[in-house]
């Protein structure tokens, strides 16, 4: 279940801060790519395939294990288990699928998330899956990689100057890994790839309090189309990947806002 979280909060008549079972879908794929997928509870119903060959692990995982991000004495929502999958044999080639339905209430079971093969069984076919199921805090792997930590968005534009335009900020914060070896005068570089829309304003920043790194853009549509935009960040340092890769998908507006 998600009902809102740090990044989203599409409902806010809830005196809690957060609400969800889990925070985000985790994949590591055929390829060795760790993919980061946080969670939202849409207007519309979404539905997006994350195509792969024989992936390694996939998850919904609860991340976010602080109390104080929640305020639930009753649920206790930062203590619910994550489910990993780890298939114990080479899957072929197929997608990892997430479905979010939006909900209204926090009983209801809104977030799903499976394998699906790409050759369609055929009448009277043998399929042999095998896998394990972990329950838990988290995974039994962990990546060597910084992984994300939080994900917010909200109003872009630069403060204290009036804005010319509507955009909207992503801020991402990362932690782990190798992060906290990077020496002072270490470029660390964005790579941040969208579906449509401009990127601007981009930033990474040293984050004292989680001894990571903020990396922060805006987003400036480009048109009025209704659809989701797809949006992809990694960092890296001399060419090489510093964090796992971080998916979001983000619905502007229907009607252009006023400034």
């Amino acid at each position: 279940m998600f009902l809102f979280g740090e990044n989203e909060n599409r409902i806010n008549h809830d005196w809690r801060p957060e609400i969800h079972d889990s925070d985000g879908l985790a994949i590591w794929r055929g390829n060795g790519e760790w993919i980061w997928r946080p969670l939202v509870n849409p207007v519309n119903l979404r539905f997006n395939a994350y195509a792969d060959d024989s992936p390694r692990g996939f998850g919904l995982l609860q991340r976010d294990r602080n109390f104080d991000h929640y305020q639930d004495d009753g649920a206790f929502y930062e203590r619910r288990p994550s489910l990993w999958v780890e298939p114990r044999s080479g899957w072929g080639k197929g997608s990892v699928q997430l479905v979010e339905l939006p909900a209204s209430d926090e009983t209801f079971d809104n977030i799903v998330a499976f394998w699906n093969p790409a050759e369609k069984p055929q009448p009277g076919q043998e399929l042999l899956f095998a896998y394990r199921l972990y329950w838990g805090d988290g995974p039994p792997v962990v990546a060597p990689l910084a992984r994300v930590v939080a994900t917010r968005t909200g109003l872009g534009g630069i403060v204290g100057q009036k804005r010319k335009y509507f955009s909207w900020r992503f801020a991402v914060d990362f932690a782990g890994g190798d992060l906290a070896m990077l020496g002072k005068d270490t470029v660390v570089e964005p790579v941040i790839v969208v579906s449509r829309g401009q990127v601007e304003i981009t930033s990474v920043r040293p984050l004292a309090p989680i001894q990571g790194l903020r990396a922060m853009f805006d987003l400036k549509p480009t048109d009025w189309d209704p659809g989701p935009i797809n949006l992809r960040m990694f960092l890296r340092v001399d060419g090489q990947p510093l964090t796992e890769t971080w998916l979001y998908q983000w619905t502007p507006p229907q009607v252009r806002p006023p400034l």
